[in-house]
């Protein structure tokens, strides 16, 4: 397991011997490399089967899918959204060919990069459910390798990274959500990239720290360090607002997040003045990497409204296409104002709607798709055929008790790994409450950028539960003192069997579930039997 900023303790209670710097900082993750990669792509490659297979099912237009898919169609052919005549969507699934285009382009609330995402799934595979699908469902699935890798790299524990990616894969609503073209996968995918730059840049800058001290820069301010993966994190977050903008949320809280690793570093290094250090020599370079070039890339996300003209809002363009950049940007500020008219005065009422609040515990998931086929197939009088965008029930609340142990421990022991996953949760959740208190209509789905969090958060109490997997040798006596037993192997053996029983409750849970948030056929019954709560209808 990746320790925090203390020194390890014996267990007598001694202080051990500091290792290394290089070590202190960064400790080398355990274990073989080889099963490092091999584990996680053994549960991607299960989470892609689920997301894959049956992805063209339904044949028809899935909630929000009536939007984005034609959208998505729209930058194909004309590089911005364009109207569409009355009965596109079952035209569409007759004949993927139709001509769906009427006079006029479309006013859209959300930035077009999403759709842009949607659109290359449709370019590969042609306007059917599986083509405006399929890039949803491929950034699910990678979203389960990179979180794999993630919580590998955070807790030291190649088991802990493919359980992480397992829970994740298994999840219903991230289930639910890569099988349909909504965008909130895509935020959640780039969200969910940017924070591994940012973990990984985290690793290979305290390594370099550690290098230059041991080579003797040891300045009041510590050295200049180069954070490259966070230019990376740049591009992934500013995607994350070009698909929604509500990624803006994360750029700010990552943004403060690595100002207080940067200070941690060089503290823990022993740098004389770490705060001005990291201020002077990284905050700089951060706002630069996190903020400036995240607007840059969000800004590049238009670059087909802003180069093709024809779109809602834009006035004449230049011949010269160099010079359309220049002259697009008053007309696509008075666009963004527009869009925000629009979110500010969003609050029609809808069967599915909820608050942030009743997330976390599943109160009020959203149907997506619902029909009663009558051709008898479910074998009985009555079927139900859904897909229901619900959280695993299991996962979720398990989840809700590791988050609170989570801010324990890092009220208690400041174990960066705890104030991150907090962060990264509270980022996604606690952001949508002002909307709420004005009324807004929101979903359950909104949730998704969250989940990943959840998981870490859930997979970081394994640890605990667990200890490191190379545990002082300590001994104790049974309650009657008779022969010693290793406490330290005691609690892994205990540890591991709570992680994995938990484990196996939410596989049997998502399970259970799967035919409702897979849209398969059932006699009516069994669908009820899955709708435990009223307020899931």
């Amino acid at each position: 397991m990746a320790m925090t900023d203390f020194a390890p303790v014996q267990a007598t209670g001694e202080r051990s011997a500091r290792p290394p710097l290089r070590d202190w900082l960064a400790p080398p993750i355990p274990g073989s490399a080889l099963l490092g990669w091999l584990g996680p792509l053994l549960v991607t490659a299960f989470a892609g089967f689920l997301r894959f297979y049956r992805l063209g099912e339904p044949k028809s237009v899935v909630f929000d899918e009536t939007y984005y898919a034609k959208d998505a169609l729209a930058l194909l052919k004309f590089g911005w959204e364009r109207s569409t005549v009355k009965g596109a969507d079952q035209m569409l699934i007759k004949d993927k060919n139709a001509d769906i285009w009427a006079e006029g382009s479309s006013f859209i609330a959300h930035p077009p990069f999403g759709k842009w995402m949607i659109a290359g799934g449709e370019w590969l595979f042609g306007a059917t459910p599986f083509g405006w699908r399929f890039t949803a469902a491929l950034c699910g699935t990678l979203s389960v390798l990179i979180l794999c890798r993630v919580a590998r790299r955070m807790t030291g524990s190649t088991l802990l990274g493919c359980a992480a990616g397992l829970l994740l894969a298994v999840d219903g609503l991230m289930f639910v959500t890569s099988r349909a073209a909504l965008l909130d996968i895509f935020v959640m995918f780039w969200i969910l990239a940017g924070f591994a730059c940012l973990v990984a840049d985290r690793d290979r800058s305290r390594r370099v720290l550690a290098d230059k001290i041991e080579a003797g820069n040891a300045a009041p301010v510590g050295p200049f360090l180069v954070h490259g993966w966070r230019i990376a994190a740049g591009v992934c977050l500013g995607l994350a607002c070009g698909t929604k903008w509500t990624g803006v949320f994360y750029i700010a809280a990552f943004g403060i997040m690595v100002v207080f690793w940067d200070i941690g570093a060089r503290r823990a290094a022993g740098v004389a003045r770490p705060a001005a250090g990291a201020l002077s020599l990284d905050g700089v370079l951060a706002f630069g990497q996190l903020v400036v070039l995240a607007a840059v890339t969000y800004v590049a996300t238009w670059s087909g409204w802003i180069f093709r003209p024809g779109g809602w809002g834009r006035g004449d363009a230049a011949s010269n296409p160099l010079f359309r950049p220049f002259e697009a940007l008053p007309d696509l500020w008075r666009y963004h104002t527009e869009i925000l008219n629009f979110h500010n005065k969003l609050d029609s009422r809808h069967p599915y709607q909820s608050w942030p609040w009743d997330w976390p515990i599943l109160r009020r998931p959203v149907a997506f798709f619902y029909v009663e086929p009558k051709d008898g197939s479910c074998g009985a009088g009555r079927c139900s055929r859904e897909i229901l965008g619900i959280g695993t029930p299991a996962l979720w609340w398990g989840a809700l008790l590791a988050l609170v142990a989570i801010a324990g421990i890092w009220l208690l022991l400041r174990d960066w790994r705890a104030g991150a996953i907090l962060l990264g949760f509270m980022a996604g959740w606690l952001t949508w409450f002002p909307s709420a208190f004005s009324d807004r209509t929101m979903f359950l789905f909104y949730a998704t950028p969250m989940i990943p969090f959840m998981v870490l958060a859930v997979v970081l109490i394994f640890g605990y539960l667990m200890g490191p997997a190379q545990a002082p040798a300590t001994t104790a006596h049974h309650w009657d003192g008779s022969a010693p037993m290793a406490v330290a192997g005691m609690r892994r053996v205990i540890g591991a069997a709570g992680a994995g029983a938990f484990v196996l409750v939410v596989l049997a849970n998502f399970a259970y579930f799967y035919p409702i948030l897979a849209a398969q056929v059932l006699p009516y019954d069994d669908w009820h039997n899955r709708i435990w709560f009223d307020s899931w209808i």
